[in-house]
């Protein structure tokens, strides 16, 4: 297989333990040093003069909304920061007013919190949840989700990538589909700011064929610090967010009175641009190609040295998941001591989730990691799964 150029410098851009081979970026990220010292100058100001740094916040968040749009192609005035997916989702949920007899599809590869979440609110309401299965295998995971909706659908929750199969779910023609029969749609792309251009930011303003909620985390592949995320709303539900919790900014509406939350800690959120500026002197265009390349060649490996089955991949995605045998990882109690062990034995980073059949395994791949990470994981992991 053709191995992407390693590109010069990037690895020392990180202060990661170099006795380990971090494969699952997708989890936590990993900030750069640079953007940590961005983070730290911003601490150390607010330290400096506490009352002038939180007078000028709002004014602050909105310049890093306003440097952050570009990214995601969306309105800065639709686009609020908050802390992670988990946080956007409820806000999102909390927005809508469900009501008796309604009903809210999730998928079988939706995120587990995001989809407790959703679990939660619809009990609230009186509406349900349910889930639809979606073949590993398959080939086109939205016609399932067309297939299951019913009369009394009023939403559906859609990975832009999913978490623990690393597909695309949530396409242009799926949300269109979705917004021509009339259904909100909510799209949890926790892995597509900074990995993907989002093609679906840009249809937030649009009437019909965008999504309604859509919510990122920069933490995981924008190099923002910790932890970051945004929430997109397109125009006609901007007036029904509301703020989880209530302060000062409550007044001011969206996208405000989402983001204000008194003495918290707001660095992290104004030294994102920081990591966005370290991407654009990489090159967005060459980060993604360099990442995309490399997780296919550590699936690649997988398959032929360890004999475990690939998933399919999508486009542009700097993640890849395969078949564990089935017995192995079926259960959430078998997940932790198998990535324990491939930490132990392997000294490497992965990330697994339980599946009725075999479990899952994920790897991701990022400016930092080398192909000798993925070939010693493939060589030694037939091994672990034996013992």
């Amino acid at each position: 297989m053709d191995l992407p150029d390693p590109i010069p410098g990037a690895a020392e851009l990180f202060a990661l333990d170099p006795a380990v081979a971090h494969l699952n970026h997708g989890s936590y990220g990993a900030v750069p040093d640079e953007v940590r010292q961005a983070q730290a100058a911003l601490r150390a100001e607010q330290e400096a003069d506490p009352d002038g740094f939180f007078l000028q916040l709002p004014g602050r968040i909105a310049q890093t909304r306003a440097a952050i749009a570009p990214l995601l192609g969306a309105d800065p005035a639709g686009l609020a920061l908050l802390s992670n997916v988990t946080e956007a989702v409820a806000v999102a949920l909390d927005s809508i007013p469900f009501g008796p007899g309604e009903e809210i599809l999730v998928t079988d590869h939706g995120y587990g919190v995001v989809n407790r979440a959703v679990e939660r609110r619809a009990a609230e309401c009186g509406a349900t949840m349910r889930t639809v299965p979606v073949a590993l295998d398959a080939v086109d995971p939205g016609a399932a989700v067309l297939a299951a909706l019913g009369p009394s659908t009023r939403a559906v929750v859609l990975d832009r990538i999913t978490s623990p199969t690393a597909r695309e779910f949530a396409t242009r023609e799926l949300v269109a589909a979705l917004a021509a029969r009339g259904v909100i749609t909510l799209v949890d792309a926790a892995h597509a700011p900074g990995m993907l251009d989002s093609h679906l930011d840009s249809q937030l303003d649009q009437e019909v064929g965008g999504p309604d909620f859509w919510f990122g985390n920069l933490h995981k592949w924008a190099f923002a610090p910790r932890p970051t995320a945004v929430l997109a709303v397109a125009p006609k539900w901007r007036a029904r967010v509301r703020p989880l919790t209530y302060s000062w900014e409550h007044e001011g509406g969206y996208p405000g009175n989402v983001e204000w939350r008194g003495t918290a800690d707001y660095t992290g959120w104004l030294a994102a641009p920081a990591g966005l500026a370290l991407l654009a002197r990489l090159g967005v265009s060459r980060v993604r190609e360099h990442n995309e390349r490399l997780a296919a060649y550590g699936q690649a490996l997988l398959v032929e040295r360890a004999g475990l089955v690939a998933l399919p991949a999508s486009p542009g995605v700097s993640m890849r998941a395969v078949r564990l045998p089935a017995g192995t990882a079926e259960r959430e109690e078998q997940v932790r001591p198998l990535m324990a062990a491939v930490l132990e034995q392997l000294g490497t980073r992965i990330a697994v989730r339980p599946w009725a059949g075999g479990g899952v395994l994920r790897i991701s791949a990022q400016v930092y990691n080398r192909p000798a990470e993925y070939e010693r994981l493939a060589e030694g992991l037939r091994g672990v799964l034996g013992s």
